[in-house]
């Protein structure tokens, strides 16, 4: 199955909104530390439902922004949920942005990044498109260190990109970027049973929901273009 088949089943089964739901617990908390200012541009990679884009125009003032998904079915869904002409959504693939050189100001991408299929050349690309000064925050729960996550590949039929986070500073170096930062942002919305709430229909220990949410969450990995 491809990358598109897999996400236009998610769409029709309307687990974009689901995906909206668990993301925005540490997606706002990224979205909130990027540098927008009014007026300016930007990416979100694997828009999904278009929630990042819709926040972004609401509490910063983007001018315009532009979501890249790879499912019709996603970004007609997205479409369907965003009454602002300043949005738009476009089918393309990642390594290979449909837009000019230095023509955006900034790119954001959650959990969605792990599903390029060339990962390098993406941000290649990324790094293409942004103007000197701009940034690309790339957020994922897929990674190395994040091992109670690493059973998602068995739920999908498409190669996921499992990186650790030296791996993804390095990525972004080769690709021009320079490191800004790199942290995890807990999951503190997600309820943790006490002990004896354990095991429990998704986990075994208290020990392993703890590491998934509070110690490792979400990886967010910031590049700025010199």
């Amino acid at each position: 199955m491809s990358l598109r088949e897999e996400f236009d089943d998610w769409a029709r089964d309307g687990r974009d909104k689901g995906m909206e739901e668990r993301h925005w617990n540490t997606a706002k908390h990224a979205l909130a530390r990027m540098p927008v200012e009014e007026g300016e541009t930007v990416l979100d990679l694997g828009t999904g439902s278009g929630y990042a884009l819709r926040a972004l125009r609401e509490t910063a003032k983007a001018g315009r922004g532009y979501g890249i998904d790879a499912s019709p079915e996603m970004l007609g869904n997205a479409r369907s949920y965003t009454d602002d002409e300043k949005v738009a959504f476009v089918r393309g693939r990642f390594a290979s942005l449909p837009f000019d050189d230095d023509s955006t100001d900034h790119a954001f991408s959650m959990e969605a990044f792990f599903f390029a299929e060339n990962p390098d050349e993406t941000l290649r690309e990324v790094r293409r498109v942004l103007r000197p000064g701009g940034t690309f925050y790339c957020a994922v729960d897929f990674f190395e260190e994040s091992e109670q996550t690493h059973v998602w590949q068995d739920n999908v039929e498409v190669e996921m990109t499992l990186w650790s986070r030296k791996k993804y500073r390095e990525a972004f170096r080769d690709a021009g970027f320079r490191i800004a930062e790199q942290d995890c942002i807990a999951n503190r919305e997600v309820e943790i049973p006490p002990q004896e709430g354990f095991p429990t229909d998704e986990w075994e220990t208290r020990e392993a929901m703890y590491d998934r949410y509070r110690r490792w969450g979400t990886l967010l990995t910031v590049g700025v273009v010199p």
